[in-house]
């Protein structure tokens, strides 16, 4: 997840070294967000009864490759080449590891093991872009990528070392998922999710470009700036995790409408400093709950479908990415960044009304 937020962070230098603009160079973050969304389904389907382990691995592996591809690239067409890689990796890696945890832990630490692995989700998707903006501003973007090629390699021998054999124990069918794309409670919660990714993306994919242009931070800024966006995004993360198991609902609805706030901020606050960093801070505590707060709600739509939901939920949430940031490269060379946090902000608020009118479709089964 880390590698594919990480273009965020460094889409201006990119941009500028591949001698590309920077809503285009935004295809970096959207076209690997759009296979993953296509490859997250048939992986699960096509990996069958293959061991899960040797799958991870395999994956990992060419993360690897990829991250070398994307440090190496010559041309905007060869980080694209690269970037198709990641989609692949993620979009497998992704759906097959929230089904993971009852088969790594004792039943009594299931729920930890699993808030754990979507909690690496959440902190990848907040500490991503700081993390790469910070190298790249220290070493160049060059080095982003290789230091996660690096990160990959070890994450890949550790794996080989310490995860048992993980055969599978039964087959994903095409019907099994043309049965929960029936389930209403999972259909509002992908709804939820695109409307939220996407509406995020819309902005964040050019977040570099808002601090800079809008607020008037040194490029020297950035990457501090994005850093205490993290922080406060696993601070929303850990505040959403407690109260999401219980009151699912109305914690998507607060994110929601944090989501809705943190535009609305950048518009009014956003052209000074310190109106900038607030509204940043804010922006990374309600989107810091979106990933574990979203995926208990597709766990309790279909808790005997785990699998299937969870390779759903990637798919949108993947797709989500790829519209977010192509709308927002395509708002940015036509309007401006102001247009970008317009539509952002009318995204969320979108998603504000339909959790509060499709909240009823879910208590009849006390699922929400």
């Amino acid at each position: 997840m880390t590698t594919e937020m990480l273009p965020v962070g460094l889409l201006t230098p990119i941009a500028d070294a591949l001698q590309a603009s920077t809503g285009t160079a935004g295809l970096m973050v959207s076209l690997p967000a759009l296979l993953a969304a296509l490859f997250a389904p048939l992986v699960v389907i096509a990996s069958g009864r293959l061991d899960r382990r040797a799958l991870l691995c395999g994956l990992l592996g060419l993360l690897v490759i990829a991250n070398l591809g994307a440090a190496f690239a010559p041309t905007l067409g060869w980080m694209l080449a690269a970037r198709v890689l990641v989609g692949l990796c993620m979009g497998g890696i992704w759906a097959i590891a929230g089904g993971l945890a009852m088969r790594l832990v004792p039943t009594r630490s299931i729920g930890l093991a699993t808030s754990l692995i979507f909690g690496g989700v959440a902190a990848a998707s907040v500490l991503g872009v700081p993390l790469g903006a910070l190298i790249g501003e220290l070493l160049g973007w060059r080095w982003a990528f290789a230091s996660m090629a690096l990160l990959s390699a070890v994450v890949l021998a550790l794996h080989l070392a310490v995860v048992p054999r993980l055969p599978s124990t039964h087959t994903t069918t095409v019907r099994q998922f043309g049965e929960q794309l029936g389930n209403r409670g999972l259909q509002l919660g992908l709804l939820l999710t695109l409307l939220l990714v996407a509406g995020h993306f819309i902005a964040f994919t050019f977040v570099r470009p808002l601090l800079m242009t809008v607020s008037g931070f040194d490029a020297r800024w950035v990457g501090l700036l994005l850093f205490g966006y993290g922080a406060a995004g696993m601070a929303g993360n850990f505040l959403a995790g407690i109260v999401a198991a219980r009151y699912t609902a109305p914690t998507v609805l607060l994110i929601a409408a944090g989501l809705v706030l943190a535009p609305l901020l950048f518009l009014s606050i956003g052209d000074a400093r310190a109106g900038g960093a607030i509204a940043l801070i804010a922006w990374g505590l309600a989107y810091g709950g979106v990933s574990v707060g979203l995926m208990t709600w597709m766990m309790k739509a279909a808790p005997r479908a785990v699998e299937v939901a969870s390779a759903l939920y990637v798919g949108v949430f993947n797709i989500g990415i790829a519209a977010g940031a192509w709308l927002g490269g395509q708002a940015l060379d036509r309007q401006g960044l102001s247009a970008n946090l317009w539509l952002a902000g009318g995204f969320a608020a979108t998603a504000v009304l339909v959790c509060v009118v499709g909240r009823g479709l879910q208590r009849p089964a006390r699922l929400i």
